[in-house]
C-alpha cells in the first residue's frame, strides 16, 4: 500500500533570497539579480523535497509576497488599511482594501508553476488563495460606481482562470487556502461569513467539471504565522460540516497541533463526502520540535481508524512561512519535519498493507 503525502505550500525563504529581498527594496540590487536568487531558491526548495523523497512538491512559494496577496503584487488600487487579522501572540496581519473597480488579478498562479516545473523531475502542486479571503478586500462603505456585486462577479471570473491556468499548465492537484474558514466563525459565532464563504468558492468551484475538481483541494487551518495561530482555539467541529460542503475532491486538514485530533477525526468521518480523499496534518509548523517518523506513523494509524486507507493522505498542517517575512521556523527544521512525514507516512503505510 501506497499512502500519499505532499507539502501544503510554502517553506522558509533562504538567508540570500531574504538579503536579496531587502537589497532590491532599498534600491541596490535590479530586478535581474532578486530574480536570479528566487530561481536559485526555487531550485533549492524542489531539489530538497525530491531528495527527502517528497513524491509531489511546491515551489515553497518563494516568490509569493504572502500566500494571501500574490495576485494582488502590481495593483494600483489599493489602500493599507484593510481588513486586520490578530493572533494569539499579539501580533496582527493586515489585508489591503480595493479603492476602485473593475477587480483583476496582477499575477497569476500559472507563472509560478511553470517556473518550479522546469526544476521538478516529480508531479508539482500549486496553492492558490481561496476566492473566499480575497472578497475581504470589498470595503463595508462600499465603491462607489462598483456594486459589491459586481466586485464578486469579477472576482468569480479572476479566481477560475488562476485555478484553470494552473491546472493547464500541468499542476498534479491545485490548492485552494482557505484559512479564513475558521476564522470567520471567530467573527461571526452564526456562521453567517462562513455560509458566505462556502458558497463564493462555490461558485467558483462549478465552472469545473468533476473530473477537475477531483484535482482541485481546499487546505484548512487555524492560521500559521511567527509560531502563532489565529483561530485554534475556534471549536473544529464548528467549521467541518460547512468544509465538506466545498464542491472539491480533496482536502487538507491541520490535525497535528489539534489537542483532541480524535474528535476532529470522528467529525471528518462523520461529514466528509464518499469521493473526498483526506489529507491529514501529521507535522506542525507551529511547534519547533521536529516530529519522528515514529511519532508521524502513529497519527497516521490512529486517522486510518477513521477514515478509509484508500481515502487517506498526509501533508503538513500549515505552510512553514507563508508570510515572506516570517522568520520563526528555520529552513533546517522545516524540512526535518518534511523528512519525518515522508518517512512516517512510509511506516504506517506498511503497517496498514501488513
Amino acid at each position: 500500500m501506497i499512502l500519499p503525502t505532499e507539502p501544503i505550500g510554502s517553506f522558509p525563504r533562504p538567508p540570500a533570497l531574504l538579503a536579496a529581498i531587502a537589497d532590491h527594496a532599498a534600491g541596490r540590487i535590479g530586478q535581474d539579480a532578486l530574480d536570479a536568487q528566487y530561481d536559485d531558491a526555487v531550485r533549492d526548495t524542489i531539489a530538497t523535497l525530491e531528495r527527502l523523497g517528497s513524491p509531489v512538491v511546491t515551489d515553497g512559494e518563494q516568490r509569493k509576497p504572502s500566500f494571501a496577496t500574490y495576485p494582488l503584487s502590481g495593483l494600483d488600487t489599493l489602500a493599507p488599511d484593510g481588513a486586520v487579522v490578530p493572533f494569539a501572540d499579539g501580533h496582527t496581519r493586515q489585508f489591503p482594501r480595493l479603492t476602485a473597480g473593475p477587480f483583476r488579478y496582477a499575477t497569476r498562479s500559472q507563472a509560478y508553476l511553470t517556473a518550479a516545473r522546469q526544476h521538478a523531475t516529480v508531479p508539482v502542486k500549486q496553492s492558490v488563495i481561496a476566492p473566499s479571503l480575497l472578497s475581504l478586500l470589498y470595503p463595508e462603505k462600499g465603491i462607489e460606481g462598483y456594486p459589491r456585486e459586481a466586485f464578486l462577479d469579477d472576482l468569480v471570473d479572476e479566481a477560475e482562470a488562476d485555478i484553470r491556468g494552473a491546472l493547464d499548465a500541468g499542476a498534479q492537484t491545485v490548492q485552494l487556502d482557505f484559512t479564513e474558514g475558521r476564522l470567520s466563525i471567530k467573527l461571526d459565532p452564526s456562521k453567517g461569513l462562513l455560509k458566505s464563504f462556502v458558497a463564493l468558492n462555490n461558485r467558483v468551484l462549478e465552472r469545473f467539471t468533476p473530473q477537475e475538481r477531483a484535482r482541485i483541494g481546499v487546505h484548512t487551518c487555524p492560521g500559521g504565522d511567527q509560531d502563532s495561530t489565529h483561530s485554534l482555539d475556534v471549536d473544529y467541529a464548528e467549521l467541518l460540516p460547512s468544509l465538506f460542503a466545498i464542491d472539491a475532491g480533496v482536502f487538507y486538514v491541520q490535525l497535528a497541533g489539534e489537542p483532541k485530533p480524535e474528535r476532529v477525526l470522528a467529525a471528518i468521518a462523520e461529514h466528509a463526502r464518499p469521493h473526498q480523499r483526506i489529507f491529514i496534518g501529521v507535522t506542525d509548523p507551529v511547534d519547533p520540535v521536529v516530529e519522528t517518523a515514529d511519532q508521524v506513523r502513529d497519527r497516521v494509524l490512529r486517522a486510518a481508524e477513521y477514515i478509509s486507507p484508500d481515502r487517506l493522505g498526509t501533508c503538513d498542517d500549515c505552510g512553514f512561512a507563508p508570510f515572506a517575512d516570517d522568520l520563526s521556523t528555520s529552513r533546517d527544521t522545516a524540512f526535518a519535519k518534511v523528512r519525518a512525514r515522508v518517512e512516517g507516512t512510509a511506516l504506517a503505510a506498511d503497517q496498514l498493507a501488513g
